[in-house]
């Protein structure tokens, strides 16, 4: 089994915070972490499960039963299925904090963000502490001993740990086919707006042709047939399943005319190949999306190792002038970050302009090869493993 990097960070949270919430996607993980984590805590543990009737059924009377879990840790998986549990959750914390009581009470394991964020900060605020949970990245797989990295795999298949670690490509293609279908006729319908699920799949594609790409609401939503508005909310459903990402543009000061729409990514790379029908590496590297697709698994990986002392946005004026990503740190720190599919990438004009305009204190450009070396006007060029393991996030 492959050790997830977050554990050590889940077991300090449990120890200092009396909820602790683990949000990501479903199959991430987040069970397997939550349990393994629970043996490393000095109180005993209990898990509910709110997918199974047999546990809705023990909060009948939701009180009476929590109140019997007192110095242990409850974990209660699938939490936005009960949202009402969140002002008893509040309460049960006061009491026992007045008791002395202030740690290693609850982990609530969530699957959609939205309503697990809003219940939970309407009732929940200074007691609670929120964790991500994201399928495998290069750093984390990188470190298992035992088990040899292939990031050509990686790539094809995504993070997902059933995906990724599945014997052959077709039981990973068809794990990914399960996954997407229990989404679209199960998930989206039971907990975010209703949606058809002949509409949500022909978004789903929709997007993952344009991965990496701007976003562009009308032309979207003309597509399926809804307004403006009713398109935008379909992809906010889908970020708040985990399923997509929407990065802002950069909002800093400058005289250049800035496009304004977010760019939007498909956060898994095996679910967009999926949509795509890319079966194998040597499809994917012969198919018109491959830049788009490396761009994306490149600012995912990133991202998973940022903390939130760092914001991430994109660089785009109406020239076309361009950064890929743009990472602003705690130290003023403002690093221009270009993601090349090639092996001897080259630079445009736009991207020094762009990081003159900005102020860029670093500059990067990600390629898949193996050597770093500098480009010449501060560019570092370097392979993604090695960006990852030699920069400091914190």
């Amino acid at each position: 089994m492959i050790k997830r990097s977050l554990e050590k960070i889940l077991v300090d949270a449990i120890n200092n915070m009396p909820v602790v919430a683990l949000l990501g996607p479903r199959q991430v993980g987040k069970t397997t972490l939550a349990l393994e984590v629970s043996k490393l805590i000095d109180k005993d543990s209990h898990y509910l499960d709110l997918e199974l009737d047999s546990d809705i059924a023990k909060l009948s009377d939701a009180e009476a039963y929590l109140r019997r879990f007192k110095n242990k840790l409850l974990v209660i998986d699938e939490i936005q299925r009960q949202p009402d549990l969140f002002r008893l959750l509040r309460s049960l914390v006061d009491i026992r904090k007045r008791a002395g009581e202030s740690t290693a009470q609850f982990l609530l394991l969530g699957s959609s963000s939205r309503d697990l964020i809003q219940h939970s900060s309407e009732t929940l605020a200074g007691r609670i502490r929120f964790i991500e949970l994201s399928p495998f990245c290069v750093t984390e797989l990188n470190a298992q001993s035992g088990h040899q990295y292939d990031m050509e795999q990686h790539w094809l298949r995504g993070g997902f740990p059933d995906s990724y670690l599945a014997t052959t490509d077709d039981q990973s293609w068809s794990w990914r086919g399960d996954f997407i279908s229990s989404y679209i006729e199960r998930d989206i319908p039971l907990m975010g707006p209703h949606i058809q699920p002949t509409t949500i799949r022909r978004l789903w594609t929709m997007l993952a042709h344009n991965n990496a790409q701007q976003v562009n609401y009308s032309k979207l939503g003309e597509s399926i047939g809804v307004n403006y508005k009713t398109i935008k909310s379909y992809i906010d459903t889908l970020s708040d399943f985990y399923m997509v990402r929407q990065i802002p543009p950069w909002s800093g000061n400058t005289k250049k005319r800035l496009v304004k729409a977010p760019k939007l990514y498909l956060r898994d790379c095996g679910i967009a190949h999926r949509f795509l029908n890319i079966t194998d590496f040597e499809s994917l590297l012969g198919h018109p999306i491959v830049g788009a697709s490396w761009e994306a698994f490149v600012l995912e990986n990133i991202l998973s190792q940022l903390t939130g002392k760092w914001q991430c946005s994109y660089y785009r004026t109406s020239a076309r002038a361009e950064i890929d990503i743009v990472l602003e740190g705690p130290k003023n720190e403002l690093w221009a970050i270009e993601i090349k599919r090639s092996l001897a990438p080259t630079l445009s004009k736009g991207f020094h302009y762009s990081c003159d305009d900005i102020g860029a204190t670093h500059k990067f450009v990600i390629y898949p090869g193996q050597e770093s070396y500098p480009m010449g006007n501060n560019i570092e060029v370097v392979g993604l493993s090695e960006f990852l393991s030699s920069v400091n996030f914190n």
